[in-house]
């Protein structure tokens, strides 16, 4: 009797280890694994996933010889309490590992998803590789920019670093520090957390790049009372709505040492608050104690924000040794570089002798603010005169809507066309006649912009390639390997507009009718329709013996006037897959009763794949960008050379836009009646 009761515990035992996630036989060290499948040493099984990844965790922490903890994937990691990590630890996960945070979680604020071990701090840790899915729809009773749901908040920590990872719809921070040194941030891409995408406070040795982050509620990055900071080469964008957040980047002092601030190399482009913030509270201090270096940045379409008024380029007040150096400002709202509080009245903190010094950059279409629009809309303004001063150096100013300088004066600037290589697709290269690097190569143009060795004479140029002219460049080239180059080298070639073209509408919700003579042409989709082009220019006189060095698409953009839309319209540019008859192609048919294969036109991509999505040519028109009536141009010189040198028949254009839902747009079309908005194609051979 007693021998079967052991039998029937023993069984039972069994049933109830075999029923919870748990540590299988231990993977060699240094690694250990975690999984969905059960292949792991620790298995979870998508609920309370908290407990297993803390038990990997802790014997990493306790085992020295282990370091790394993986999370396999794909799997779905749904936690209810944070995850733990010691020192001495990697965090990694293949990409599409998802930790994601448990439907109302009802955490109180400032506990984060991740967090230290030791209350008193961890150090030489790495985060990386995976996918954190906070879950803000999920949460949605608690707000955003209140402390919940940070990703990782570390204190009194050192050497940290987090890395390749995707971390998206929160209600707090991503990476969160404070009272800590060696922190880095890179290769990350941050899509609408709810405050900062990085925030460091009162740390040293912060280092953010290579990042690609969508703000909402707040700020990309941001820091406070920290000294030896590097942002750079790093993507920073908004959407418009009213949660879509503040500045790209916040430098913020109240007290202590906030030098070698340094932000370069960036771009910062639709921001619903300015591309730029910094912001002094501490009154009158030493001017020792700040210093602020910003260069070689680009910034477009800054300060969308409809009811603040510190928006702009770069926004600031408070700090002293402020240089603004070789960045360029294209369309921002309100002034490129303001000096202001909160609002144009409020006088800011206390002290004075405030200089920022703005030198070599291109300032152009800035535009006004929506709210107390009157007074805005110059390239540079300063709204603190008393207190603060700007210095003006060798700056290139350009049809900014209300003017240049409100409270500022400048002896060395100029005002001209800087001739950039192509604003529409904001490449803001020089145009030169002796060399300007078009992202692959260098290429040569029909004229030179004046912004070419036209910067200070105490910057330094040692970057630009020969011939530099021994002078820096204007613009965020500037002493750089990329600056476009002096001289007057002649352009070898021709360049001519071809002038035959056919074009035609496609229409899913009207199939079968040919669109031959519209007056435009249009993309995108609409009330649930979608709308694609087919183009055709004669390319018949140039043979395999005409060397085309560039061909460029041009597209008047008109519609919809004075509206923006909810999602950005990627255009692109495919090879269609066949010849097709202008008096007969529809979204259904190619020619007289002969249908395409695909509804909506067959094509090759890029790679000569049917139907393929890598696309020749591409833009992006941002949703919150209005119609501004002007060309917009793609790159079609790689599809062009093949059709001109024989590798495939010229079948023309056929162009789309990436998603097809609440983007529509529309160009004026050959049949416009407008010679000056039809569409072009514009060829420089030899």
């Amino acid at each position: 009797m007693l021998k079967r009761e052991l039998v029937v515990l023993f069984l039972v035992g069994c049933f109830i280890i075999s029923s919870i996630p748990t540590a299988s036989c231990r993977t060699p060290a240094p690694m250990i694994y975690v999984s969905g499948d059960g292949s792991g040493d620790f298995n979870c099984d998508g609920k309370d996933d908290h407990i297993q990844i803390n038990q990997a965790l802790k014997f990493v922490a306790e085992n020295s010889a282990y370091t790394t903890v993986h999370l396999k994937g794909p799997f779905t990691y749904v936690i209810d309490a944070p995850l733990l990590i010691g020192s001495n630890t990697i965090l990694e996960g293949d990409s599409d590992a998802v930790i994601k945070l448990v439907d109302h979680a009802g955490w109180d604020t400032m506990i984060p998803l991740i967090k230290q071990m030791s209350s008193s701090g961890i150090t030489n840790v790495t985060i990386r590789g995976f996918e954190v899915d906070v879950n803000h729809d999920g949460n949605a009773e608690l707000a955003k920019g209140k402390g919940y749901y940070n990703i990782i908040y570390f204190l009194y920590s050192s050497d940290v670093t987090v890395h390749d990872m995707y971390m998206h719809d929160g209600h707090g921070d991503g990476l969160r520090m404070r009272n800590s040194n060696n922190i880095k941030f890179y290769n990350n891409t941050v899509y609408k957390l709810g405050h900062d995408g990085m925030f460091a406070i009162e740390c040293s040795n912060v280092e953010a790049w290579n990042n690609t982050i969508t703000c909402r509620t707040n700020s990309a990055l941001r820091v406070w009372n920290s000294n030896n900071v590097k942002f750079h080469d790093n993507f920073i964008d908004s959407f418009y709505h009213w949660s879509a957040g503040g500045p790209g980047i916040q430098v913020e002092r109240s007290k202590g040492d906030m030098n070698n601030i340094e932000i370069y190399d960036n771009v910062i482009t639709n921001t619903y608050g300015p591309g730029i913030w910094l912001i002094g509270t501490a009154g009158a201090y030493d001017k020792s104690l700040s210093n602020v270096y910003i260069h070689n940045n680009i910034f477009y379409g800054s300060g969308t924000n409809p009811s603040i008024e510190w928006v702009g380029g770069i926004l600031g007040s408070g700090f002293h040794n402020v240089l603004i150096e070789n960045n360029v400002f294209d369309g921002v709202h309100n002034a490129a570089v303001v000096n202001m509080y909160s609002t144009d009245t409020n006088t800011g903190p206390s002290g004075t002798g405030f200089t920022t010094t703005v030198r070599n950059n291109i300032i152009v279409n800035t535009v006004q603010r929506t709210k107390n629009a009157a007074g805005t809309g110059y390239g540079v303004i300063n709204r603190l005169p008393s207190s603060h001063t700007i210095v003006m150096e060798n700056n290139c100013l350009y049809d900014n809507t209300a003017g240049n300088y409100k409270n500022v004066k400048s002896t060395t600037d100029i005002y001209v066309d800087p001739l950039f290589a192509d604003q529409s697709s904001h490449d803001y290269h020089l145009k030169s006649v002796a060399g300007r690097w078009n992202g692959n190569t260098w290429v040569t143009d029909s004229k030179s912009s004046l912004c070419i060795d036209a910067g200070s004479a105490s910057s330094a140029y040692s970057n630009e390639l020969e011939d530099n002219g021994n002078r820096i460049n204007i613009g965020a080239y500037g002493n750089t390997k990329y600056a476009s180059k002096s001289g007057t080298i002649k352009q070898e070639g021709s360049s001519i507009a071809v002038e035959e073209v056919y074009d035609n509408r496609l229409r899913e919700a009207s199939p079968d009718v040919v669109y031959q003579s519209s007056p435009f042409i249009d993309v995108g989709g609409m009330n649930s329709v979608r709308y694609r082009d087919i183009m055709w220019f004669d390319l018949s006189e140039y043979t395999d013996s005409t060397e085309v060095s560039n061909a460029t698409l041009s597209l008047y953009w008109y519609y919809p006037a004075k509206s923006s839309r909810p999602e950005d319209t990627v255009i692109e540019v495919y090879r269609p897959a066949s010849a097709w008859n202008s008096n007969y192609v529809s979204w259904n048919k190619k020619d007289k009763d002969v249908s395409w294969k695909n509804p909506g036109g067959d094509w090759y991509d890029k790679n000569g794949v049917s139907q393929g999505n890598t696309p020749y040519a591409t833009i992006t028109i941002k949703g919150s960008t209005l119609p501004d009536n002007r060309y917009y141009k793609l790159d079609v010189t790689e599809l062009v050379k093949e059709y001109t040198s024989g590798k495939y028949e010229n079948t023309g254009f056929l162009i789309k836009a990436r998603t097809e839902s609440n983007n529509y747009i529309a160009f004026y079309s050959s049949d416009c009646g407008i010679e000056s908005k039809e569409p072009k194609l514009q060829l420089v051979y030899s």
